[in-house]
């Protein structure tokens, strides 16, 4: 009988079998390496590992049971400790790797070119030369991508609706971590000359900078901020926000976190979501599927998130109508 048609025949009963036996591994433990690009007590990364752990438990991976877990933590401003870890992971020789980041992908990628690495949140997969092209990777890397184009327009256009009077939005980027910031530059540029908006980009290369850029900005009447999604401003969330809050900045972030420790609202990709979609390709991967043959996906869930205590003490009026359309509103 041929498998499809034996998978046909038992298609009833295979629904009822428990998960774990469709994953199990009897002839040896799995291993997989992570590398994070947060610092182990960084709340967010994890709940993403976490998210991560929970999708490959769905799919029948239980650790000490037919997996192990091997995680390096490594703080997005320590580049030096970043090539460390990503060497002690592929000296394991895992079956598979996951990378949190773009900077932990770079890691990993100067490392090995042949133990699969999937990553979980890289800005631009392309532009930061880890696959050939987003249906067909070409390499060992593949995985899940933040970036959606639009964005850049996106988020000028919810900082409008909120703060109407703004003339002036500043883009807080770090071009280190951030290689790909041209990518959402472009469409921030293109909505700024639409809307009368004098766009303009402010670099910073150390979380020390953060406030003489902000305090400048804030400077200029009725200025706004953009904070760009890269593991670098998201490990400084409480600083920045603070720093916003402080100089009495609109400003509008591209992660949920960052409206959850007071910045004023937040949109962009469910991190979460990807880390839980990362373990499908752990699972591909595991079960014989190579990444040159697993397309680069791209996100599926975005979160508008509006905090009205911070919009209060700014003195904004949210509208009625942008407040029904976010999915969470902070009071």
């Amino acid at each position: 009988m041929k498998r499809r048609e034996f998978i046909g025949f038992i298609g009833g009963a295979a629904a009822a079998w428990p998960l774990y036996a469709r994953a199990q591994q009897p002839d040896r433990m799995r291993l997989i390496g992570v590398l994070m690009g947060y610092a182990e007590s960084d709340s967010e990364a994890q709940t993403q590992i976490a998210a991560f752990r929970g999708g490959l438990q769905k799919l029948g991976w239980m650790e000490g049971h037919n997996i192990r877990i091997d995680t390096r933590w490594a703080t997005p401003t320590d580049a030096a400790a970043m090539q460390p870890f990503a060497s002690e992971l592929v000296a394991l020789r895992p079956d598979v790797i996951l990378a949190s980041t773009t900077p932990t992908t770079t890691a990993l990628l100067q490392q090995t070119r042949t133990i699969p690495v999937v990553f979980a949140t890289v800005g631009d997969p392309i532009g930061s030369g880890f696959v050939a092209s987003l249906p067909r990777p070409g390499g060992n890397v593949t995985g899940f991508a933040t970036v959606e184009g639009s964005l850049g327009g996106k988020w000028l256009e919810l900082l409008k609706e909120i703060a109407p009077r703004l003339n002036r939005v500043a883009f807080l980027l770090n071009p280190a971590t951030a290689t790909y910031a041209e990518f959402y530059l472009n469409t921030f540029k293109a909505a700024a000359a639409s809307l009368a908006v004098e766009a303009v980009a402010a670099p910073v290369h150390d979380s020390s900078e953060f406030e003489s850029v902000i305090a400048a900005q804030a400077r200029e009447p009725n200025s706004g901020l953009i904070v760009m999604p890269d593991a670098f401003t998201g490990a400084y969330r409480v600083e920045i926000t603070s720093l916003a809050a402080r100089y009495r900045l609109p400003a509008i972030y591209p992660w949920r976190y960052f409206a959850e420790v007071g910045g004023l609202l937040s949109y962009g990709a469910n991190l979460n979501d990807n880390f839980r979609r990362a373990a499908t390709y752990v699972d591909r991967i595991l079960n014989g599927a190579k990444p040159s043959e697993l397309p680069v996906q791209m996100p599926v869930k975005f979160e508008l998130v509006i905090n009205l205590k911070t919009a209060k003490a700014l003195g904004l009026d949210v509208p009625a109508l942008l407040q029904q359309r976010a999915d969470e509103v902070i009071e």
